[in-house]
């Protein structure tokens, strides 16, 4: 009875009828109740978004396995203490992590979380030791500032890992076929760790035990009915259950592999699916600037140093921002949308648009909103010890059977990894540039891949990211849209794509963004950010603020949602709940730069330069290519009378980004300030050949020829000023001044 009922519940599972697998599994656990069908039960709750439900159902449970789920149920909840405590138990201080790779970056995301940095990449670097293909650890590095180079982690060792899991398990499915028949097998991966690189010394216990994953889905005692081969997961992590079930400890596992001692085979009487868990989706970033600032850049016209109310930030630049990333092998012809006609990305219009139709199980991040769908590989992971070593080198073994029963050689299992890891090479290294916002770089190590990933949308986002970075927004525009045509199901990057839109004020497009990202998913954040940059680029920023606030609610740990409330609370004036959006963000994410961006900005407003001024700098930090926050930076430092400072940080704004205005323009004040009147005007001279339109570089030049007595091209500055048609606040500002015109400056002050 007990076999069937399990029998009938992983097919459930297999076709996704949840509710029947929890129905069935509540049968078994009533008829039998042990605690591997306990664990069983919770993956089936875990797979139906009930994490609550699994939560009490392990909660007391000790098995590794149980611990493991248990911890999973906690961090989807938020109770982070908790599923750290199940995790690493404090009165158990030697104790294993559970399920090897899966259970390091669980523990990763949870002290990441917590604000322990330092512990979150000791993990993330383990879980990619134990399974060098777990992608979800090193995006998460990367975002946290850490990665070391893709080649360094994508190499040899990594492909010998590999190449040493793939094999063992073909020969143990083949060995313990022919030994128990019908029985349920497990299969543990032995990696033996004698020679241990730095990155592994970090994090090496005592024995270096290390135990793969079961399906955190919960699917944790599966049995193989019927005598029916079984599909077995290749890259699954040892698991807690091998130990568990057979009495056997599982053998060490690590990244280099050397001949070892003895053989050791164990049958088991139960099973767990294979793991599969993804990293947190880190919402990019929407830049907020005053839209005076970019095309109306002097804030109040005669203000020295306090600059106009800020709305956006209009983005952060590397150097060059006419980078070419059509790729290598493009050919054809363009026939593409007007959006795409002119794009330096139209060249890539023409590789084939190839939709991702290979997601083959709709797996979300785990902070990401309401919906934790979870993935399940109906394939069943029979599980055992294997040799420790083999005498004879990887190279000359033969054909092996692979856990999906094709019989293959280690030299055809070592290209194949090399082909994987050498991939894992391009996008992670431009992963980790764009990360680091070397953008410019990042765009360059992307062309090199293969046209058929190139295309995908996934990729196509990320150019989209490094464009707008870079403050491109028609470049972005194009690479978002391709994006849209290859994965028009994925919502990746579709928040920062709908801030490239606002920017370019496309409200028509916008609008209809936002319509379809709400249709396609209701639940997702990225669906509310799109609808509240429409209300935003409306100017209701009261509602803009509901929809934002709707996307926070879904994910309380996405960083930008927090810091689009703060840009809509400051849009609002009220600067108390600003500040509190932005230190939301920064709770989330210690290296999200806008929300310090933010701060800086209130507290210069609130002319509190100190404060700006450190928060700028710690934004410049993070970002250090970003023109737009140095020229902030220098505001306050000017506000702080440290004019020489200022200059030479404007000097670097202007180089960082030649095409904007704003340094440049500051530049002129600061040396009106120091009564430098020559030097300015011929700033602001250039500055004229770059924005021949702006009121309030004509109305500057104005002000200096006022001082300079020379009245004449005062007031044929000022007139021009006004006939290029400034706001209305900067017209009575003009006016004034022009009547003013033949008061000294000291006589002014006092009036």
């Amino acid at each position: 009875m007990e076999s069937i009922l399990i029998e009938c519940v992983q097919n459930s599972l297999r076709h996704f009828m949840h509710r029947n697998a929890i129905f069935m599994c509540e049968r078994l656990c009533a008829e039998f109740p042990s605690e591997t069908n306990m664990q069983l039960l919770a993956g089936c709750y875990l797979q139906n978004q009930q994490a609550y439900a699994a939560y009490h159902v392990l909660k007391g449970t000790g098995m590794a396995q149980s611990r493991y789920l248990f911890a999973l149920s906690c961090f989807q909840m938020g109770l982070l203490n908790e599923a750290e405590t199940a995790l690493c138990p404090p009165n158990e201080p030697a104790a294993e992590v559970p399920n090897g790779a899966a259970g390091h970056y669980l523990l990763g995301l949870i002290y990441r979380y917590t604000d322990r940095r330092n512990s979150s990449i000791q993990h993330f670097n383990q879980a990619l030791l134990l399974d060098p293909l777990l992608w979800a650890a090193y995006e998460e590095l990367c975002i946290l500032g850490a990665a070391e180079e893709a080649a360094a982690v994508f190499g040899e060792a990594s492909s010998l890992c590999i190449q040493k899991q793939h094999l063992y398990q073909g020969t143990q499915s083949q060995t313990f076929e022919a030994a128990t028949g019908d029985q349920n097998v497990v299969f543990a991966r032995n990696i033996v760790s004698d020679d241990i690189s730095p990155r592994q010394s970090r994090h090496t216990h005592s024995n270096n035990l290390r135990e793969i994953s079961g399906n955190y889905n919960g699917a944790a005692a599966t049995q193989n009915i019927g005598g029916g081969s079984t599909n077995m997961s290749f890259y699954s992590t040892p698991s807690p259950m091998a130990t568990q079930l057979s009495g056997v400890v599982p053998p060490p596992v690590c990244r280099n592999f050397q001949q070892n001692g003895n053989n050791a085979s164990v049958a088991g009487a139960d099973s767990s699916s294979r793991s599969t868990v993804n990293s947190t989706i880190q919402a990019p970033r929407r830049k907020f600037v005053d839209e005076g600032k970019l095309r109306k850049i002097s804030g109040r016209l005669f203000s020295d140093s306090v600059p106009r109310r800020n709305s956006r930030l209009s983005g952060e630049s590397t150097g060059n921002t006419n980078s070419n990333v059509s790729a290598a092998s493009g050919n054809g012809t363009n026939n593409t949308s007007k959006y795409y006609g002119s794009s330096k990305l139209s060249s890539m219009t023409l590789r084939s648009m190839t939709s991702r139709k290979a997601q083959s199980w709709a797996t979300e991040a785990y902070g990401e909103g309401v919906r934790y769908d979870i993935s399940d590989d109906s394939r069943l992971n029979m599980t055992s010890s294997y040799p420790s070593g083999d005498a004879r080198p990887l190279e000359q073994e033969g054909p092996t059977t692979s856990a999906s029963g094709v019989n293959v050689s280690s030299t055809s299992i070592l290209s194949g990894a090399a082909e994987i890891l050498a991939l894992f090479r391009i996008l992670g290294e431009g992963y980790r540039l764009s990360c680091l916002y070397r953008c410019q770089d990042a765009l360059d190590v992307y062309n090199k891949l293969p046209h058929k990933h190139y295309q995908t949308g996934w990729v196509l986002s990320q150019i989209g990211r490094a464009y707008f970075e870079m403050v491109d927004y028609l470049e972005a525009d194009n690479a978002f849209g391709l994006a849209r045509l290859a994965s028009p199901y994925s919502l990746e990057g579709m928040d920062m794509y709908s801030t490239v839109l606002y920017h370019l004020k496309e409200d028509m497009k916008l609008s209809y963004l936002a319509q379809e990202l709400v249709s396609t998913d209701r639940l997702a954040s990225q669906s509310w950010c799109a609808m509240g940059n429409c209300y935003s680029l409306q100017k209701d920023h009261e509602t803009a603020l509901k929809n934002f606030q709707r996307a926070v609610q879904l994910n309380p740990r996405f960083a930008y949602g927090h810091t689009l409330c703060g840009h809509e609370y400051v849009a609002l004036e009220d600067f108390e709940n600003g500040i509190k959006s932005y230190q939301s963000a920064l709770r989330v994410d210690a290296r999200h730069y806008n929300a310090w961006y933010g701060l800086g900005m209130i507290y210069l407003r609130q002319e509190k330069f100190e404060f700006s001024e450190h928060h700028f700098r710690m934004a410049l930090r993070i970002n250090p290519h970003s023109s737009v926050i140095m020229s902030y930076l220098g505001t306050a430092l000017h506000a702080l009378k440290k004019n020489e400072e200022a200059l030479e940080v404007m000097e670097l704004a202007i180089i960082a980004d030649k095409k904007n205005p704003l340094p440049m323009y500051q530049k002129a004040n600061i040396l009106v300030s120091m009564e430098s009147f020559n030097a300015a005007l011929g700033v602001l001279e250039e500055l004229k050949e770059h924005a021949p339109r702006e009121s309030s570089v004509y109305a500057l030049m104005g002000r200096i020829y006022k001082r300079r007595n020379m009245y004449d091209k005062a007031i044929l500055h000022f007139g021009v000023a006004l006939d290029l048609k400034p706001s209305a606040t900067d017209v009575a500002t003009i006016k004034a001044a022009i009547e003013k015109l033949h008061v000294p400056d000291e006589m002014e002050d006092e009036l």
